[in-house]
């Protein structure tokens, strides 16, 4: 039986998060939880979590949702026995730097399913503190490239991303000088096929609208526009080590093979099973071993068709403008970031076209890179980056 690992979830109470409960649920021989992390937007779940899992700490974003938090815990608390000494009250904190906090609690394995560069201070503490990393927040490797590639160890960091989990277990299959090049697929989205003028008048409703997976409304709207997949170009670039132009993405509707390596030789190694982030975050947390039963397989009796398709680049320019912003480097890849986080706000608020969403990211990047860029050198330079990124964007914003 494989040692119990001691895990903390930063994001809990999110997509990812509560997948990966799923995961230490289903698994409690092999995993414990001993720290969560959130936002403060649903306290109510958090405290179900934290005590359903007998937690240390727990933390929320927003200070003020420390007291909701705290009351939350006691009437779940009362619910479980806590008058019979049924259940113990974790420690709580609250406010920005919680998360990073609690991203260096005493633990073997710090999953960081957060949302947005936000999650970069946390991902550094964890770093630092030298925890395994899991990381599914790539913003944070977007935005801090630099500073998380100097403050991690070889092999401390083990993606949670399907696709990027994907490659790391291809690369298993060979040495890193017989890697020709990394292929990542994308679903398409909810529009793969449209013209870019069929996009022009997309509802947020349709962009929120995946055909395959179910993800949180900031990551379903970069499915739809591909952002999500550029920042998985530049994701791959920099846990890999492999050149951008040596990156490709092709278009898998199905959403069954989830990446591949082509190696020197002319062969390809690609990972397949059903869309379940559950596998993907279950390897994060034992890498490099397996967990048994983490999700189903693939089907091999039934009749299955898989179709792989070139990317209109026209249509989703979002691959491209990537590539240029990670291939200028510095705080470029931060503005890209931080542009869109602002874009899709406004588009999900009614206030900018669907469309709008990567021609202001691409406005952003483009004067970024004629005079605001810079080198990252410290976490200050990333967070001045994007600072000027989303006032830029916001600025560019149609009136209210």
């Amino acid at each position: 039986m494989s040692e119990q690992r001691e895990v903390v979830v930063l994001g809990s109470t999110g997509s990812v998060g509560t997948q990966a409960l799923d995961v230490v649920r289903a698994a409690p021989d092999r995993f414990r939880v001993v720290g969560l992390a959130a936002g403060g937007g649903d306290v109510g779940l958090l405290a179900r979590q934290a005590l359903e899992h007998d937690v240390e700490v727990v933390s929320v974003a927003r200070g003020t949702a420390a007291e909701d938090l705290q009351l939350a815990l006691y009437a779940e608390a009362q619910r479980r026995g806590f008058s019979e000494g049924r259940t113990r009250i974790p420690k709580v904190l609250a406010g920005p730097e919680a998360a990073a906090e609690v991203a260096q609690w005493d633990c073997d394995v710090v999953l960081n399913g957060m949302t947005g560069s936000v999650g970069l201070g946390p991902t550094l503490a964890a770093l630092r503190a030298g925890r395994t990393l899991a990381l599914a927040n790539k913003e944070s490797l977007i935005a801090g490239g630099p500073l998380v590639r100097a403050a991690a160890a070889p092999g401390q960091i083990v993606p949670v991303d399907s696709e990027h989990s994907a490659l790391a277990q291809c690369l298993r299959g060979g040495r890193a000088e017989e890697v020709r090049r990394l292929v990542l697929t994308a679903s398409g989205g909810p529009f793969r096929g449209r013209a870019r003028a069929e996009l022009a008048h997309v509802t947020p409703e349709q962009a929120l609208a995946h055909p395959t997976w179910s993800m949180g409304p900031v990551i379903t709207v970069n499915s739809a526009t591909l952002v999500n997949k550029a920042l998985e170009v530049v994701e791959a670039h920099l846990l890999f080590d492999v050149p951008l132009e040596r990156i490709d993405v092709v278009v898998h509707p199905q959403s069954v093979v989830h990446s591949m390596v082509e190696f020197v030789d002319g062969s390809t190694l690609a990972q397949a099973s059903p869309p379940d982030m559950r596998l993907p975050i279950a390897l994060g947390l034992a890498w490099p071993a397996r967990v048994p039963g983490a999700a189903a397989g693939c089907d091999w009796t039934r009749a299955a068709t898989w179709e792989f398709l070139p990317l209109d680049e026209d249509a989703f320019p979002a691959v491209r403008l990537a590539r240029e912003a990670a291939a200028a480097g510095g705080t470029a890849p931060a503005a890209y970031n931080a542009a869109n986080e602002v874009c899709v706000e406004a588009f999900l608020a009614g206030r900018l076209p669907f469309l709008g969403i990567v021609d202001t990211l691409a406005r952003v990047v483009g004067d970024h890179l004629s005079g605001r860029a810079g080198n990252v050198l410290a976490l200050e330079d990333v967070l001045e980056a994007e600072r000027d990124a989303r006032e830029h964007a916001a600025a560019l914003l149609p009136a209210a």
